[in-house]
């Protein structure tokens, strides 16, 4: 055979298979083995190369870091000393004990936070600045400033802070965190483990996760790495704008984080803003699901709705005549689909608003109209009623003593008091005293009776110091205020 025909033979050999090929890939794409050819704008995108050779991810970080702030906090925590069992037993030859004093140990904590406004807002987790004495903030050019808490709401874990007397600061852009899909790109920033301004990458995993974390969980769940640190740090999308504010992470894996809805924070800012806490309404039910055996018996053909197990008494659902029993499937027009339905659109219901309810009750719809009261906040009534029996803000309540008292306890004819009563959660439990405790001095000045320490304490500072006589013994204990 010539070379020119062994040419041509292998040629139409090659032609034949590459036909074969792209036959069968086209019949396996028809029967649906294999997906079509992805458009170019069908396609997944990677992170393009931008300026200077870096992706997109690196500009966006660093447009996005100046917005970024750590967030240092520490409180004082009094430890109480430990009491030997048998102190005239060891250490002192004459079998006397000196009661060792308490002392004050400070413990740090960090956290992540960002710029909403240019005169010095910044938003963060209530759990990074509640309850602490100081706050530092940490801006990514090295410049440090302190901070104090403007407003927090702890069912939402969000907190407001603001540092005074800047103008100039770099507001991130707030975006719409309903307008998120699942597969989206974010990016998280923070401060893991005290490592300032780290920049993670991933995907938004899922949303409207429920973990029964507080009330209110709507939380978006993203495999960008958070790591303690990073609480209270911004989760931003591609164009550089905040959807939402990292809060958790799963213990047992740094890819699995959720964060709060930016279109939350939305809502709760503007109230810590002006009044430093959050306003939500209150219908005054407790709610169950309801499982397909509750509704078989209840007759009802789905699972939709809100099933009320309690009605509160004299609350604004049995003014308005909600009952046991009753199915809650609509409110101000909205279907109750799942049970977490019902609690977030009372919340966002303004106090005094009177809204129709859209019930089952034995198997035909009603609607009743109720008036909307404030939620009650167990926090503040219970500050309020210890303000107004305290020892002002520092969590005693004393008692001038009776001469049997005096005589009983060694105090001295005049002057002194007797602590009656110490709010657990207050600095002066924290330090110590306890119910039956005279207290002596105040900042080494006798006291004369309740009426001048009430007085004095009202004047203090966040600190003070009591000296204090327990059995026969006398010690010097300091005490932070207790929080207002």
């Amino acid at each position: 055979m010539t070379s020119t025909a062994a040419r041509i033979v292998f040629g139409a050999l090659v032609g034949c298979v590459l036909g074969l090929v792209l036959t069968a890939s086209g019949a396996l794409e028809r029967v649906g083995l294999r997906g079509p050819r992805p458009s170019p704008s069908a396609a997944a995108t990677l992170p393009s190369i931008g300026e200077e050779g870096h992706s997109s991810f690196a500009l966006l970080a660093r447009r996005a870091a100046p917005g970024v702030v750590n967030v240092h906090t520490s409180k004082t925590v009094v430890r109480s000393p430990v009491r030997p069992p048998f102190p005239g037993l060891f250490g002192n030859p004459f079998g006397r004990y000196s009661a060792p004093t308490a002392r004050e140990v400070r413990v740090p904590s960090l956290g992540t936070g960002f710029i909403i406004s240019a005169d010095g807002y910044i938003v963060t987790n209530n759990h990074v600045v509640d309850g602490v004495d100081t706050i530092d903030v940490m801006f990514s050019d090295g410049s440090e400033a302190s901070a104090a808490i403007v407003g927090q709401d702890p069912k939402t874990d969000l907190a407001l802070i603001r540092v005074a007397n800047r103008q100039d600061l770099h507001a991130l852009p707030l975006g719409d965190s309903d307008a998120i899909l699942p597969g989206d790109w974010v990016i998280a920033i923070g401060n893991p483990f005290g490592l300032g301004h780290t920049v993670t990458v991933g995907i938004v995993s899922a949303k409207g996760r429920d973990i029964g974390q507080a009330p209110y969980d709507d939380l978006i769940q993203t495999d960008a790495a958070i790591s303690p640190g990073n609480s209270g740090g911004p989760l931003l999308n591609t164009a550089g704008e905040v959807i939402g504010i990292n809060t958790l992470i799963s213990p047992d894996a740094n890819t699995i984080g959720f964060a709060l809805p930016i279109n939350l924070a939305k809502e709760i800012v503007p109230q810590l803003q002006a009044s430093g806490r959050v306003i939500r309404g209150f219908l005054g039910v407790k709610v169950q699901p309801l499982t397909a055996e509750i509704a078989a018996v209840f007759g009802l053909p789905g699972r939709e709705g809100a099933l009320i197990r309690h009605v509160e008494p004299g609350g604004p659902a049995e003014n308005g005549g909600l009952r046991r029993g009753d199915v809650i499937v609509g409110y101000r027009g909205q279907r109750v689909r799942r049970i977490r339905d019902l609690p977030r659109a009372v919340s966002r219901t303004a106090v005094g608003s009177e809204v129709d309810v859209e019930i089952i009750r034995e198997g035909s719809p009603h609607t009743v109209t109720v008036r909307i009261a404030e939620l009650p906040d167990p926090e503040l009534a219970r500050r309020r009623a210890m303000a107004a029996r305290q020892t002002p803000t520092f969590g005693l309540r004393v008692e001038d003593p009776v001469p049997g008292v005096r005589q009983r306890l060694g105090m001295d004819a005049r002057g002194g008091v007797v602590i009656a009563a110490v709010d657990p959660n207050s600095g002066a439990a924290q330090a110590g005293l306890q119910p039956g405790d005279a207290l002596l001095e105040l900042n080494r000045r006798a006291i004369e009776n309740s009426q001048d320490l009430r007085q004095r304490l009202e004047r203090a500072g966040p600190r003070v110091l009591f000296l204090v006589l327990r059995g026969s013994q006398t010690l010097f204990v300091p005490v932070a205020r207790y929080p207002s």
